[in-house]
């Protein structure tokens, strides 16, 4: 992704503008899906999210895979991890369990070529919020000195719902700060519009004062990846429900200000808005709310 500014300039009627898509039938699948939604970013699963299960990926699905993002002109690929991982549980088990799994997750990365990995922070379901940001440096620690490859592992803000860690900038500073320094030039992080604004900043009536605050403590080279998604439920609830673009209690002005922001231009946008019943009119509907408000 470092490239990836240059990448876009050279390329002909592209935006950083993607979506999660599905890799139904194989990953090797996703490219074509992206294309589909006149983009050259995306997000996917490289796996059932919900499941223990850990396949590989052989080298026909990755060469195909790779083959195909080369021959559509996709320039930033990644995925999300799995919604069991949470690598700041306080229960050795389930910690381990997270940590093989984020491993393998990388793994899987590795062979695909992504550019990142998103990740959330978990649940220190003890109530110990400080040894919760310490296993979970731990783990992805552990996980990139065990997998080398180009995949940078992205931190996403949090909503903040009941044990979760990550919801503040601050916390993912902590996490930042105690992995190894070995690896952490390989961590950076994702902000979700709606987790933000369901974690307490007001991208509405605060739009700079959040960005600030962000460049204070994390800084704008962190900043690997933006999930655009507008949210279900009012400011500082805590709560984390994805609404379509200007259909939630964000309104229009946050995104359109973002899609017009310098500072951001060049950082991939994905889209995690509800699907409904047609994949492809839903986030060609959803950019093209984007698109137009961008200044031309």
């Amino acid at each position: 992704m470092a490239n990836f500014a240059q990448l876009l300039a050279m390329s002909e009627n592209t935006d950083e503008l993607g979506a999660h898509v599905s890799s139904a039938g194989g990953v090797q699948h996703a490219p074509r899906r992206a294309r589909d939604i006149d983009s050259v970013v995306l997000q996917l699963f490289t796996k059932q999210p919900s499941r223990w299960a850990e396949p590989k990926i052989d080298a026909e699905t990755s060469s195909a895979f790779r083959e195909a993002c080369d021959d559509l002109g996709i320039l930033v690929a990644g995925a999300h991890d799995s919604y069991l991982i949470n690598l700041s549980s306080p229960d050795r088990k389930l910690w381990r369990m997270s940590q093989r799994s984020f491993q393998a997750e990388l793994v899987r990365c590795a062979a695909l070529g992504l550019d990142f990995l998103v990740t959330h922070p978990g649940n220190a379901t003890d109530g110990d919020l400080d040894a919760g940001l310490e296993r979970n440096a731990l783990g992805v620690t552990e996980s990139l000195r065990a997998v080398e490859g180009q995949t940078r592992v992205l931190l996403e803000l949090t909503a903040g719902t009941g044990t979760t860690v990550g919801a503040t900038f601050e916390n993912l500073r902590t996490i930042i700060d105690r992995i190894d320094e070995e690896v952490r030039d390989r961590v950076g992080v994702c902000i979700d519009t709606c987790h933000a604004f369901s974690a307490g900043y007001h991208l509405v009536d605060d739009y700079e004062g959040v960005w600030e605050a962000f460049d204070r403590t994390l800084g704008f080279d962190r900043l690997g990846l933006l999930h655009l998604n507008d949210s279900k439920h009012p400011f500082d609830s805590r709560k984390d429900r994805h609404e379509g673009i200007g259909m939630g209690t964000l309104g229009l002005e946050p995104f359109r200000r973002i899609v017009n922001d310098d500072r951001l231009r060049s950082v991939p946008k994905v889209l995690e808005t509800p699907k409904g019943d047609d994949d492809v009119v839903e986030d060609l509907r959803n950019l093209g709310i984007l698109r137009r408000m961008r200044d031309r």
